[in-house]
């Protein structure tokens, strides 16, 4: 009989894990009054594109003012819960000045372009979300850089010191 709840109790949980996944809360319009998580500054007053993190069990998201410090706050130790969605802005057809508040893809969609040289809202270089590759192709052909998808971001473009991106963006 236990050999039997060694493989339910999993099973279970697993269910569990797929119900919660499947109820994803849809992203939240970008409003004045949303603040980034790390500094507390308005960020729809900063340029470029900002993310949304939803952990289980709160109503209301993490917003960030740039791509690059949600990345990081994923992989820190700082994320004590579980997430139930991440949103990224689509630039694909925004201005950077105004990076929309209702173009939201999910981040495990996005196709990225890194090194690219354009900063973010906190003055950090930036992950640029785009929802189809040819806009992020298009985007690299002005301003540089390479594509990647979520699970390839190199840990080196949002953990790596803003000095030390910089410095080794300067030198090719």
């Amino acid at each position: 009989m236990k050999p039997v709840l060694y493989v339910l109790i999993p099973l279970l949980a697993l269910t569990a894990c797929k119900e919660d996944l499947a109820e994803a809360p849809d992203p939240m319009p970008l409003t004045a009054e949303n603040v980034a998580h790390y500094c507390m500054m308005n960020i729809s007053e900063h340029p470029g594109p900002k993310a949304q993190i939803f952990l289980s069990g709160m109503p209301d998201p993490i917003f960030f003012a740039q791509v690059r410090d949600a990345f990081t706050y994923i992989a820190s130790a700082e994320q004590d819960g579980y997430i139930a969605a991440i949103y990224v802005n689509d630039m694909s057809t925004v201005a950077w000045e105004a990076p929309g508040a209702d173009n939201w893809i999910k981040a495990d969609t996005a196709h990225y372009v890194i090194g690219s040289g354009k900063v973010g809202g906190m003055g950090a270089p930036e992950l640029v979300p785009f929802s189809d590759a040819d806009s992020a192709a298009e985007f690299m052909q002005t301003y540089g850089g390479t594509m990647y998808r979520m699970d390839a971001v190199p840990e080196q473009a949002f953990l790596a010191p803003v000095e030390l991106v910089f410095r080794q963006e300067d030198n090719g």
